[in-house]
């Protein structure tokens, strides 16, 4: 009988020895291997964070990460490890942001005013609305919300990867990218929110668009987008702030439809 293997997943003997055999040695090997992905993922979240937040820290975060998914990897059905485990890790480093508590609560709050306010004017005219029209409905200037957009910044960069339901793993962006392999598990619900974020995107601006797909997609860092789009970072910030509250107010749309179901 020829042995059953993933053609396409790198280091496929040390799963098998580790999943199967529960060798330990091959699981040590496997975190060894990819310990280079934690640099990677802590490196890339570490721009734009506080200085109060230790870079060390976010790598110890990430290298749980990185061993729950070792722990939960199905080697069987084809995906490629880099990207569960790029998942695994940044949500383990989130974790451990969260319970630092390192976004102020005034900057929370203002993200929140936002957000809000994009979910009721962009629900209202059913297109995407204008700083001016935000700023109105705000009851400040367009440069005070343009300043607000920059202070909120950093509670924005990870947002996508929030989970959908509390006790839930999967994140926005895991129904975002296509793994080219169909879940047996994925429901009704992941493909209505499929929809509901692809409506989104379709509402972002140009600018903002290409923003959200070279930082979550091509993972360019925001200076790095700032080059190739050959705006200022801060701009580049605003931008990415703007589209990913707008985002959140769809998503904060699918929660309530969730919660009458």
């Amino acid at each position: 009988m020829a042995e059953l293997k993933s053609p396409h997943l790198v280091n496929f003997h040390l799963w098998q020895q580790w999943r199967e055999q529960g060798d330990l040695e091959a699981r040590q090997q496997l975190i060894e291997t990819y310990l280079p992905l934690v640099d990677y993922v802590t490196n890339r979240m570490a721009i734009g964070l506080p200085k109060n937040v230790i870079r060390d820290d976010l790598a110890s975060n990430g290298v749980m990460g990185l061993i729950d998914a070792i722990e939960k990897f199905d080697y069987l059905r084809g995906l490629q490890f880099e990207t569960y485990a790029s998942f695994r890790i940044r949500g383990s480093i989130i974790d451990g942001l969260r319970q630092g508590d390192w976004v102020p609560r005034s900057v929370r709050e203002k993200a929140k005013k936002i957000e809000d306010a994009y979910q009721i004017l962009e629900q209202r005219y059913m297109r995407s609305v204008t700083d001016a029209e935000i700023s109105n409905h705000l009851q400040i200037s367009e440069k005070e919300f343009l300043q607000m957009l920059q202070e909120v910044s950093v509670s924005t960069i990870y947002s996508l990867e929030d989970p959908i339901r509390d006790e839930e793993s999967e994140t926005r962006m895991t129904l975002l990218v296509d793994d080219k392999v169909k879940k047996p598990e994925q429901t009704v619900h992941d493909l209505y929110l499929k929809q509901e974020l692809s409506k989104g995107i379709e509402r972002l601006t140009e600018k903002e668009r290409i923003v959200i797909s070279l930082f979550y997609f091509e993972e360019l860092t925001l200076s790095e987008i700032a080059e190739v789009m050959s705006l200022s970072p801060s701009r580049i910030s605003q931008l990415h702030s703007r589209a990913i509250l707008r985002l959140r107010g769809v998503m904060e749309k699918y929660k309530d439809q969730l919660m009458q179901h």
